[in-house]
């Protein structure tokens, strides 16, 4: 029941989001280079796609996994929580598409010390989450892997907007700090 609330809640906080902190041209200058939609139109893919794989893909099967509440449910929390703290931190700075705003500045504090990219990275903690309550490894791969190659276009497409307008200052914050996961990439 938890998981289900919470799952709403997240999928209206991504229609809020996309609503409220979208920047028109007049606002910044918008590079986006139809990243949005295409995001957009991969995680809905993906997540009905990854529904549909326990019916017609059923050798993936984890029905009789007794971890995968508890573990799902915890993803899906610290997800959002990463998610939302990213925007929350980057303020009026946060675009669902790739635009900059006069006054932005690089972020290298709280979690953009570890990952440039905190709100993709929660983001793909809750596509996990979301895979592996459906109890199917096809379910996990196809939540997981879609969005992820969907994001990995949307950063290439945000670090060259961030390199432009903030040059070596940028440059030199992504030599030190990996891309979406700590330590890792």
């Amino acid at each position: 029941m938890i998981f289900r609330v919470l799952y709403w809640v997240w999928l209206a906080s991504e229609v809020l989001i996309l609503i409220v902190t979208r920047t028109r041209s007049g606002d910044g200058k918008v590079s986006d280079r139809g990243s949005l939609v295409l995001l957009w139109v991969v995680i809905c893919a993906a997540m009905f796609a990854s529904g549909w794989a326990p019916f017609v893909l059923p050798g993936g099967d984890l029905r009789h996994a007794p971890w995968i509440a508890p573990v799902s449910l915890s993803l899906l929390i610290v997800g959002l929580a990463i998610r939302w703290t990213a925007i929350v931190t980057l303020g009026r700075s946060f675009s669902v598409n790739v635009a900059i705003h006069d006054d932005q500045h690089v972020h290298k504090t709280g979690l953009f010390r570890l990952v440039r990219h905190p709100s993709y990275l929660g983001m793909m903690i809750v596509f996990l989450a979301v895979g592996l309550r459906l109890r199917n490894w096809y379910s996990v791969a196809i939540a997981v892997l879609l969005p992820l190659a969907a994001l990995l276009y949307r950063m290439h497409v945000e670090e060259a907007a961030l390199t432009e307008a903030f040059g070596e200052e940028y440059v030199d914050y992504s030599r030190v700090t990996k891309r979406l996961v700590p330590y890792i990439y």
